[in-house]
């Protein structure tokens, strides 16, 4: 199973060398995601970071750096419903529905659907999926691995989210609410897991 880590949404001291020290630690993906930052400041954190990590990460925003940054792909939302022009990396995008992933998924790489459990990071945001219907969707081929769950995924629900028949998992709350020490040894755990997961 792929593994996608999410920033958080707020930039804050010292995160250049929290990233760098979870790409060292063997993550392959980050959406960087800042809905609320400035181009400028986005543009600092990418430079602040040492280039070799450029081609892992994701933008959500300020998708124009795209052009100054050899970045791993974009990601479409509400906010940027489409890809810069030219655009040859990968594209991803936020799903809320089993109708948009039917909808979207010719056009991207991935997709993240969401919220698969009751998150972590956003309170009072509950599951959107019965199990019935997330079966359902697997068993139509809606659900598959160009599928990433996301909200409320935790390291004891990999297994379970590998068992619905999602290619990946992506996390915000399971890893950033840990203190900064503890956010790698944890990461390892998650990447352990996504690797021996059905």
């Amino acid at each position: 199973m792929q593994l996608i880590v999410i920033s958080q949404p707020h930039l804050y001291a010292e995160e250049a060398q929290q990233i760098t020290r979870l790409f060292d630690a063997g993550l392959q993906t980050l959406h960087l995601r800042k809905p609320s930052s400035s181009v400028e400041a986005v543009r600092g954190l990418l430079r602040a970071l040492p280039s070799e990590c450029w081609g892992r990460i994701v933008l959500h925003d300020h998708h124009g750096l795209a052009a100054e940054f050899p970045i791993k792909g974009v990601h479409l939302n509400s906010r940027t419903p489409q890809p810069p022009a030219l655009f040859s990396g990968s594209i991803s995008r936020s799903c809320h529905s089993l109708q948009e992933v039917v909808a979207h998924k010719a056009l991207c790489d991935y997709l993240f659907l969401s919220p698969i459990f009751d998150s972590i990071s956003k309170l009072g945001y509950g599951a959107g999926f019965s199990h019935q219907a997330l079966a359902e969707a697997r068993a139509q081929g809606i659900i598959d691995q160009r599928v990433v769950a996301l909200g409320g995924i935790t390291l004891a629900r990999i297994p379970e989210v590998a068992a619905m028949g999602f290619g990946g998992v992506a996390l915000i709350g399971d890893l950033w609410h840990r203190a900064p020490q503890a956010q790698v040894s944890h990461l390892k755990a998650l990447l352990d897991a996504t690797r021996t997961a059905l």
